[in-house]
């Protein structure tokens, strides 16, 4: 099966990981902006994929399966990473498990509902939480490497991931409150059938 260009583009955020693993390894401050740099245009896919896809009419099942996947696993890897350096410590780990946990939980829902084949469509409020967690995850790739005298870039990094939690606190309960009616409206047993009448078979007398 041949993929369209915004199948690839979401399949490239996936193929950016390991990329981004490795140039986390290598010792020099000009290899975060490396891989600061190859993380935004794994980011921007984010976006182009989705637009490209409407405005070329190649929407498919397929993209709809991959894109919150490379979504999570992007994500995912970078927070597990900025972790494990040491770009995120203290109480910002909190924000950091709290963003993770909350993929894990709209995947859950996500699964489930598609079983009763019902969409979790994604909020304006969601959104915007996207848009805070990419980009302070950006800073916080590049963190102590930048110099500071214009812009402190650990500390716009660290309230951007704290606001991002902050959201993604309150539309992980929205999608958990959306998630739970349905939950509810297939636990409701069907109303059981009327029995059909039985034919008067008695023949009245003249």
């Amino acid at each position: 099966m041949g993929f369209s260009l915004p199948m690839w583009l979401t399949l490239s955020r996936i193929v950016a990981i390991p990329i981004i693993v490795a140039l986390f390894w290598l010792e020099g401050d000009e290899w975060r902006y490396v891989a600061c740099a190859v993380y935004a245009v794994a980011a921007a896919t984010d976006w182009l994929d989705g637009y490209l896809a409407r405005a070329w009419a190649q929407q498919s099942k397929l993209g709809r399966i991959f894109d919150p996947i490379a979504d999570k696993l992007l994500v995912s890897a970078i927070i597990l990473l900025l972790v494990a350096f040491g770009r995120v410590a203290g109480l910002s780990v909190l924000a950091a498990l709290v963003i993770l946990l909350r993929e894990v939980l709209v995947s859950g829902l996500r699964e489930f509902l598609a079983e009763i084949r019902v969409g979790l469509p994604v909020s304006k409020l969601a959104k915007w939480k996207t848009g805070i967690q990419m980009t302070a995850l950006g800073f916080l790739i590049v963190g102590d490497a930048a110099p500071t005298a214009f812009l402190p870039v650990m500390l716009v990094g660290e309230l951007g991931l704290w606001i991002a939690a902050a959201l993604t606190l309150y539309t992980g309960y929205d999608y958990l409150a959306t998630g739970l009616k349905h939950v509810d409206e297939d636990d409701k047993p069907a109303a059981t059938p009327e029995p059909p009448s039985r034919p008067d078979t008695a023949r009245r007398s003249a």
